[in-house]
């Protein structure tokens, strides 16, 4: 698939979920291109475009931090598989499903053709809370330009306790950091469905935290 589905912006970010079951199938450079060139329009505060997107494809390079990839998949979560791999869904926290597709996420991580780091400057040794708002949205535009391609794709950090070995792998500026890691590829399994999420009206205040209001009808 070569052309984007021209779909409505509200559908596409209704059905944009992580998608962690991805083919080897290779995608094209050309729409690799595409995508990259969708996410540089996306905002970029004080228009400073501070990012870089480094393109991963060789598979020594995937397989050396897809390693580093699993270990910290293993601290974080594979430590608790036997509690979460049959949890029931809930509208908050992980879900047996959603542990499931990690854990296959850590193990088939490197069979995804095509990675993306974005990557931020000046970055390194920030403290900043508010670093990735200078970049997660430039993401994101990424992630939908990828589902109209029919890519699958998910925002994942796990990585980042090898951030120095991973910066000197791929060659980084001194001053620079990932902020993420996203596989792309054709999804080998799932749908494009809408994110469970809890009730609107559980989650918007309205003019202050803890003033509520009923949601019209549609």
């Amino acid at each position: 698939m070569t052309q984007p589905d021209a779909l409505p912006v509200l559908e596409a970010l209704h059905s944009t979920p992580a998608r962690r079951y991805l083919s080897d199938e290779p995608i094209p450079e050309e729409v690799v291109w595409a995508l990259l060139d969708a996410a540089v329009r996306g905002p970029s505060g004080g228009n400073r475009q501070s990012w870089g997107w480094v393109v991963v494809t060789d598979a020594s390079v995937k397989t050396r931090i897809g390693a580093w990839y699993r270990e910290g998949w293993e601290k974080a979560y594979g430590v608790r598989r036997e509690e979460l791999k049959d949890r029931s869904g809930t509208p908050t926290g992980l879900s047996g499903a959603s542990f499931r597709a990690g854990d296959h996420l850590a193990a088939h991580i490197h069979e995804a053709p095509v990675w993306v780091f974005p990557v931020l400057r000046h970055a390194a040794d920030s403290t900043n809370p508010l670093l990735g708002s200078s970049v997660y949205g430039a993401v994101q535009q990424l992630m939908l330009a990828a589902r109209a391609y029919g890519i699958g794709s998910t925002l994942t950090t796990l990585h980042v306790g090898h951030e120095r070995d991973v910066a000197e792998l791929l060659g980084l500026p001194e001053d620079a950091r990932t902020m993420a890691l996203i596989p792309l590829g054709y999804p080998a399994r799932g749908r494009w469905t809408q994110p469970k999420r809890q009730p609107l009206s559980e989650v918007v205040h309205w003019g202050g935290w803890g003033i509520q209001r009923k949601q019209p009808k549609a």
